[in-house]
């Protein structure tokens, strides 16, 4: 038997700071396009970090991350850094030092709870795990393999793949990028699902996955959680950390290989 793991408030922080290390190395990675044609700023508050990207309105890329009581006198600065840019943008609260010091300030400043994210962890997987028959999982580590996972990326976003470009220039940075590994997952030798890891200090995170409409239902992307898993292990990571929309499958297909729910955070944006 496994021992438990307990999310002291240590763990929690490393959990948080990983998060924020695989966001911002994302985010990095786009502003190092030659000229930074798609605008991204990051800017720091404290602990907590702002990023911006002028051509993706989406919260993903507009996001703060990693804050916490000690920050909360940067929070008129962190509302007007996005003001000024004439962008919404989607706020982390983790319930880890976090107290009414902050929490009573996101009102006053005109901020609204917009939803709730599951926040998982769980132990690497020391064993080689099966895989079913028909899948077999590569790491992605040439052009040709990226090629793929822009069309997944595209297609599992629910996009044409006219627009597969896109996901193509905007993730090629992570190809060889310290930390990141990008797997690519076949069924019945067809390019169907994709996932990524990022590790550091320890920790590895499971970060991006998407698969193609056509080969949902088929154990993919369990099969590459437990591929990240061992290869976490093989990584000398102690843990692995996850998130998800509450209630996900995302979230379950993490619970069904070992993770479990840590904690769930609120997500906050401009009204």
């Amino acid at each position: 038997m496994t021992n438990a793991i307990i999310v002291t408030d240590f763990l929690a922080a490393r959990m948080i700071q990983a998060e924020q290390d695989f966001h911002i190395s994302r985010i990095q990675s786009i502003a190092e396009q030659a000229g930074n044609p798609q605008g991204v700023d990051i800017h720091y508050f404290g602990n907590a970090s702002a990023t911006y990207i002028r051509t993706m309105p989406w919260g993903i890329f507009n996001a703060v991350k990693g804050l916490h009581d000690e920050d909360a006198a940067s929070l008129q600065s962190i509302v007007d850094f996005y003001k000024t840019k004439e962008r919404s943008f989607q706020l982390d609260v983790d319930p880890i030092r976090t107290s009414n010091k902050l929490l009573e300030q996101l009102p006053a400043l005109g901020l609204v709870q917009t939803g709730f994210h599951s926040v998982l962890i769980g132990a690497t997987h020391s064993e080689r795990p099966s895989v079913a028959p028909d899948i077999t999982i590569q790491e992605i580590v040439d052009d040709e393999g990226f090629d793929h996972y822009a069309a997944i990326h595209c297609l599992g976003s629910g996009m044409n793949l006219e627009h597969k470009h896109h996901f193509f220039t905007n993730n090629r940075g992570l190809l060889h990028r310290s930390g990141w590994h990008i797997y690519l997952a076949l069924y019945q030798n067809q390019p169907a699902a994709v996932a990524t890891m990022f590790i550091k200090d320890g920790m590895a995170s499971l970060s991006l996955a998407a698969t193609a409409p056509l080969f949902r239902n088929h154990g993919l992307q369990t099969a590459l959680l437990q591929h990240r898993l061992h290869a976490a292990s093989l990584a000398d990571c102690d843990y692995v950390a996850g998130q998800a929309s509450f209630g996900s499958t995302s979230q379950h297909n993490m619970e069904r290989v070992g993770l479990k729910l840590a904690w769930t955070r609120s997500m906050w944006a401009p009204l």
